[in-house]
């Protein structure tokens, strides 16, 4: 009996060995495949800003990693649809990338009636990269010091309080329509063609209310010409550990982040996207990466590839129900 039960052990043991050795091989493949060709990183977006930033970094991390030239190509128009399409229509192996923000994957499909993608059949979701908070602000004028006080004062005069963002369908502007949904409140949108003349607007006191990135906006926090109400995350952020959550406050459910995803075309293999998250998130773990970000207000956010696509998937139904439920239709 003991001559078989250690029979049995070595045999075990003999597996397992095979089955690591199996596991190995096949991640040397996978990282051997992507060293045979170049890479192409698509920013569908001009240069300058969160999402060049991120292919610029992985870009660098990938030619260093695989000792091939990684490219970053900024193709910006039609609200990003036009590098959005190269990335659709190119081989999926690996070597052609998207980096792209949140609300080209999960609220423009909702939003633009003619959306030309189906996020989830033309691409394969690699990993999210980075988050950057949002914050509620408003004008000192409007003598809003809370978000308490600003659903107490929207209840008491409904319809007459109103909120910038940078454009009909815009994640600020979604923030807001999920804020009136969750609040129970009546807010008046006042839309822009960008953040930077909303932000202007509010700064005057010409609009009282806006949802922003907070990097954007903490500069005027700091110096008293704007006034935080609340951050639109489940916890508070690190940048600003004194401005409360909205969930704090008792307004729950508007748990809002602008964050930026990693895709690959479809087709591309479960192991090679696999292998790219993981090649993405020690990238942007380095210390001089993660302070690259942190000047323009981002933290590192990576999740496997099934994760993700969880995540996108869940994000797509919650802004489908809100532009659905306000009628909200992109300009």
């Amino acid at each position: 009996m003991q001559r078989r039960s250690t029979l049995f052990s070595l045999a075990g043991a003999a597996l397992m060995a095979l089955a690591t050795a199996v596991t190995a091989h096949a991640q040397t493949a996978v990282e051997k495949q992507l060293a045979s060709d170049r890479f192409t990183i698509v920013s569908p977006f001009p240069p300058g800003g969160p999402v060049d930033t991120l292919a610029r970094v992985l870009s660098e991390g990938l030619a260093k990693r695989y000792g091939q030239p990684a490219v970053v190509e900024n193709m910006p128009g039609a609200a990003g649809n036009i590098g959005i399409d190269k990335v659709k229509r190119a081989k999926g192996d690996g070597h052609t990338l998207l980096v792209v923000p949140a609300g080209n994957l999960t609220i423009n499909p909702t939003l633009m009636p003619n959306f030309p993608f189906n996020i989830e059949k033309d691409f394969v979701p690699v990993t999210m990269l980075a988050k950057a908070p949002n914050v509620l602000v408003a004008s000192p004028s409007a003598g809003i010091r809370t978000a308490k006080d600003l659903v107490a004062q929207a209840k008491a005069k409904p319809g007459t309080l109103s909120y910038a963002s940078p454009g009909v369908g815009s994640g600020l502007h979604l923030a807001g329509e999920l804020f009136k949904q969750q609040a129970g409140v009546d807010l008046l949108h006042v839309p822009y063609k960008g953040t930077a003349p909303a932000l202007n607007d509010v700064l005057g006191g010409v609009v009282p209310l806006m949802f922003s990135n907070l990097p954007a906006t903490l500069p005027f926090l700091k110096n008293g010409k704007l006034v935080a109400l609340g951050v639109t995350e489940a916890r508070r952020s690190p940048a600003a550990p004194e401005i409360p959550t909205l969930a704090e406050q008792g307004i729950q459910g508007v748990a809002v982040t602008s964050w930026y995803g990693l895709l690959a075309p479809a087709g591309t293999p479960p192991a090679v996207a696999e292998q790219l998250a993981k090649d993405a998130a020690q990238m942007l773990a380095e210390p001089e990466v993660r302070e690259r970000l942190k000047a323009q207000g981002m933290s590192e956010a990576t999740m496997k590839p099934g994760e993700f696509a969880v995540y996108m998937r869940d994000e797509t139904a919650m802004w489908a129900r809100i532009i659905k439920a306000r009628n909200i239709v992109a300009e």
